[in-house]
């Protein structure tokens, strides 16, 4: 995957390099790292368009509270992204689930290549799908069978509405 970052453009070096040098600057600057990754897509003529986007948040801890908590200040973030065409993914209602485990498993990848790194500089990872789990939407066919997978991958997860890395992040990417 060719991947951009959203405000500078293109990559031109592995992805785990260039998080590497991000992660060293931002924790240089004394800002708590968090990442947060998902995958969306939308149909583009004969086929659809996927987007996966890695979103770093930042923020600084300015104190406690009252009850001692650590009280954290939002300093923005930054989107990465990467896009896609698959012509092979089936239209319409009956092909919703095996999108929505397609864009699941994407994230679960890019989650994958990048966890030694997380972990190494001890950063929360949470994985986001764009799963609906009212069963009035048809992505909510994928999402017993999302859910088991990202549990059983052992990430953090979200679906919506709070999956906001795949229902907003990718969503602008597509």
């Amino acid at each position: 995957m060719k991947w951009k970052r959203a405000s500078k453009g293109y990559i031109d070096e592995p992805l785990i390099e260039y998080l590497e040098k991000v992660f060293d600057e931002e924790i240089e600057k004394g800002y708590e790292i968090k990442v947060c990754i998902g995958t969306d897509s939308k149909r583009r003529g004969v086929g659809y368009q996927f987007a996966t986007a890695i979103i770093i948040t930042l923020s600084e801890n300015i104190g406690k509270d009252r009850f001692g908590r650590d009280i954290f200040k939002g300093k923005g973030g930054m989107i990465i992204g990467a896009t896609y065409f698959d012509a092979t993914q089936k239209k319409g209602k009956e092909g919703v689930k095996e999108r929505m485990m397609k864009e699941v498993s994407k994230t679960i990848e890019i989650a994958c290549e990048i966890s030694p790194l997380l972990d190494l500089y001890d950063i929360k990872l949470e994985v986001h799908a764009d799963i609906n789990p009212d069963v009035k939407f048809d992505s909510n066919k994928a999402l017993s069978e999302a859910v088991g997978y990202m549990l059983g991958m052992g990430y953090d997860f979200k679906v919506k509405p709070d999956a906001w890395a795949a229902s907003k992040g990718a969503d602008k990417l597509c």
